[in-house]
């Protein structure tokens, strides 16, 4: 039985979306389900999808991590084989050349949460509650946590969740910057929709070259970054795609964008 599905959406069926369902365990992840997620993931990244969202099947639930009772019975050669396969499945989704989009109602705790810090960005209801409680067991987070939460939020604010363990109200989440969008669950799918559709709109390879540029300059010195953001604009700029946006200006229409 798959427990992740696939949808098209949007105008133009560019948005790719991808449901979490396992309801009876609050989407927590096994073998079988990380490596779904992991060929989805890769399948999306080669096809012609412009933006890629990532939700739950299950109002207040997003995902609450890897499924800690398969775990149990694992020897260490087995966990460690494991936890390579879930690395795989957390960087291909921070790695996807379309921008991804996680779209939170409820609980996103340990490597759930971990999910949603690999993606680019996060809308969440006012029912959404994150967490790193990985201390809590005795272990550390292992799918990027400790390096992704402190680029989203205040370096010290990172260190008392993450140190704590503790559960982080979608209210306080938003106020120290983690959030995109706030919003209800009765509009969550219909905003999520939209912020999407803002994105596939633009021409697709001027927004994959601005992506995997913001996330190349952002550990680079100065001039490292600089040589490596002019490298993305060349690329961009030999495109039809950016010859086409030129010419819709001046004609004073809408680009008709198709990803070359």
């Amino acid at each position: 039985m798959n427990h992740v599905h696939y949808n098209r959406l949007g105008t133009n069926q560019d948005i790719a979306e991808i449901i979490l369902d396992r309801p009876k365990a609050r989407n927590a992840f096994t073998t079988d389900m990380a490596k779904e997620i992991l060929e989805l993931c890769q399948t999306i990244h080669h096809s012609e999808a412009r933006v890629v969202l990532i939700r739950s099947s299950t109002e207040g639930a997003f995902c609450s991590g890897a499924d800690l009772k398969e775990r149990n019975g694992m020897s260490e050669e087995e966990w460690k084989e494991q936890h390579e396969l879930f690395e795989a499945m957390f960087h291909q989704i921070q790695d996807m050349k379309q921008p991804v989009i996680a779209v939170v109602d409820g609980y996103a705790l340990a490597g759930g949460f971990e999910i949603v810090l690999n993606c680019d960005f996060i809308i969440a209801t006012k029912h959404a509650v994150f967490g790193l409680p990985e201390v809590t067991r005795g272990i550390m987070p292992g799918g990027g946590g400790t390096r992704l939460l402190s680029r989203r939020i205040p370096i010290h604010k990172a260190k008392e969740w993450i140190l704590t363990g503790k559960k982080v109200p979608a209210r306080e989440a938003e106020a120290c910057g983690l959030i995109n969008l706030l919003t209800t669950r009765e509009k969550m799918k219909e905003e999520s929709v939209a912020f999407a559709e803002k994105i596939a709109l633009n021409a697709p390879l001027a927004v994959q070259y601005c992506k995997a540029s913001i996330d190349e300059l952002y550990s680079m010195n100065e001039k490292e970054a600089r040589e490596v953001e002019i490298d993305f604009y060349n690329r961009c700029v030999n495109t039809k795609d950016r010859l086409e946006g030129v010419r819709a200006f001046v004609e004073k229409r809408q680009p008709q964008f198709i990803g070359e």
